[in-house]
C-alpha cells in the first residue's frame, strides 16, 4: 500500500533552498517552479528561483524571474543589481545601465 503525503510549500521551499546551498542550482529551480505555479506572489521563492537560474546559466530564465520580481518589489535593490548583472552576463549592457543606477539609489551592494 502506498501512502500519500501532501508537501506543504514551505518545506519545498526549504528543501529547494537546501539543494541550491549545496551546488545544485537546476535541481532547486525544479522545485520552485511548482510552488511558484501556486503562490506567484511570493517573492523569497521568485529570489530564490532567479538565483538558482544565474547559478546554472540560464541566463534568460533568471532575467524573466528578477523582472517579476522587479515588478513585485520595485524597491529590493539586490533584485535590481541581479537583474543589471544578469543583463550583462548576456552582453546587454546598455539595458543594465539603468537598473544599476535604481541599484545604487537604493543602497543595494
Amino acid at each position: 500500500m502506498t501512502q500519500r503525503f501532501d508537501t506543504d510549500l514551505h518545506s519545498e521551499y526549504l528543501r529547494a533552498d537546501l539543494f541550491f546551498s549545496m551546488g545544485q542550482p537546476v535541481e532547486a529551480a525544479r522545485l520552485l517552479e511548482p510552488l511558484l505555479a501556486a503562490e506567484p506572489g511570493n517573492e523569497a521563492a521568485l529570489e530564490l528561483l532567479a538565483r538558482a537560474y544565474f547559478g546554472s546559466a540560464q541566463l534568460q530564465r533568471a532575467e524573466d524571474a528578477l523582472r517579476r520580481l522587479v515588478d513585485l518589489a520595485p524597491a529590493n535593490g539586490w533584485a535590481r543589481r541581479a537583474l543589471a548583472r544578469t543583463l550583462e552576463r548576456q552582453s546587454r549592457h546598455d539595458d543594465a545601465v539603468a537598473h544599476h543606477r535604481v541599484a545604487d539609489a537604493l543602497g543595494a551592494g
